[in-house]
């Protein structure tokens, strides 16, 4: 089974709104994104809209052929647009209003009740649900018993652990993926995966279904150019 690879378009929004107008246009970078071999477009609207906005999801959900991946806090704000875009995926982040990025994954034992509600919500509409959790095999089975279809890996402790020692590092990654597959979960990974530390996490947990790549990526792009950046991170997942 390949590993899909999931561009995440929030940097492309920043750019554009540190501005105003449409310059870079982010649907014309979703659409380039899949035409050069992303199989999936990841967005993270939050509640300030100070990069995805709530609109550009409702603009881009026509013109996905691939897998849309929405990722967010199931506020009511939140909830609602997914329940009117209908995208592939949902996945589920515990994130406040004013994170600069995830820093954490769910407490699945502790927010099963909250968690358990909201996944039969978005799978009654026929939306796929992810739950974003650290590397902690409770937290996966947790995630399982709440009814999720997939679990996404917090992988920001891998990437920031690797140089130093990458064994190490992806210890606790490969056990807790163990555990999703032991489970019946899919399993996603995300959070500050680059060209430097993917091929490793692949090679020892290659089973991974989706990786969602977006602040790396996007940087790459500024030297490498999309298009190569693109075919460079498919590379590292074969």
């Amino acid at each position: 089974m390949m590993t899909k690879l999931s561009v995440n378009i929030n940097k492309i929004a920043t750019i554009r709104n540190a501005r105003g107008g449409n310059n870079p246009n982010v649907l014309k970078v979703a659409q380039d994104a899949e035409s050069f071999g992303a199989q999936g477009i990841t967005v993270h609207p939050r509640p300030d809209e100070r990069h995805i906005r709530y609109q550009d999801v409702r603009d881009i959900r026509p013109i996905i052929t691939t897998e849309f991946n929405i990722e967010g806090n199931p506020i009511d704000s939140f909830t609602r647009l997914v329940l009117e875009v209908v995208p592939t995926q949902v996945t589920l982040v515990p994130d406040s209003h004013d994170q600069i990025t995830s820093n954490h994954g769910w407490d699945t034992i502790e927010n099963k009740a909250f968690l358990t509600d909201i996944c039969k919500t978005f799978k009654a509409a026929g939306i796929r649900t992810s739950i974003f959790v650290d590397a902690d095999p409770r937290m996966v089975e947790g995630a399982k018993i709440c009814g999720a279809d997939r679990v996404e890996l917090y992988t920001e402790p891998y990437a920031s652990g690797y140089a130093k020692n990458r064994e190490a590092a992806i210890a606790p990654f490969v056990a807790a993926a163990e555990e999703a597959r032991r489970v019946g979960l899919g399993l996603n990974a995300g959070h500050d995966l680059s060209l430097e530390n993917l091929a490793y996490y692949h090679q020892l947990i290659p089973w991974t279904d989706e990786v969602s790549i977006g602040h790396a990526l996007i940087c790459d792009a500024l030297y490498l150019g999309l298009q190569e950046t693109i075919k460079r991170y498919l590379q590292a997942l074969k």
